[in-house]
């Protein structure tokens, strides 16, 4: 199974879109919403349905993995009901007005700032994998 990034970003007027990022498949996958979630239900939905248009032609379809990348908004959008901006603050040293602005779309982050976070919160995962109860 062939492994394709899904870029999830916030368009300009505040929905967000997810399109492939791959031009070598027989086929497009495209989702839209009101948020990330909106969105990527969409995309998922689409790909099941071409799944379906593939099977109902007798066309052989070539399965995927998709994996979401996304842009700092959308990020900020899907993730927002789990991680506060303040916690997120305090986890990534961004300060929370600026998460905001990134967030809304008023903003975009530098490079390093994306850099920074991203390795922050792989560090947090990390760490949070390693947890065991007892």
């Amino acid at each position: 199974m062939k492994k394709i990034n899904a870029i999830i970003e916030r368009a300009s007027d505040g929905t967000f879109s997810i399109y492939m990022d791959d031009n070598e498949m027989d086929y497009l996958i495209t989702g839209t919403g009101n948020t990330a979630a909106e969105a990527i239900e969409d995309f998922k939905s689409g790909y099941q349905d071409m799944k379906k248009l593939f099977e109902n032609k007798g066309k052989e379809f070539q399965e995927a993995e998709f994996v979401f990348k996304y842009d700092m908004a959308s990020f900020l959008n899907y993730y927002s009901n789990i991680i506060s901006l303040a916690g997120l603050a305090r986890l990534t040293g961004v300060n929370q007005r600026q998460l905001s602005h990134y967030l809304t779309g008023r903003r975009r982050p530098s490079q390093q700032t994306v850099e920074k976070m991203q390795n922050c919160i792989h560090n947090f995962a990390k760490d949070l994998e390693a947890v065991r109860f007892i």
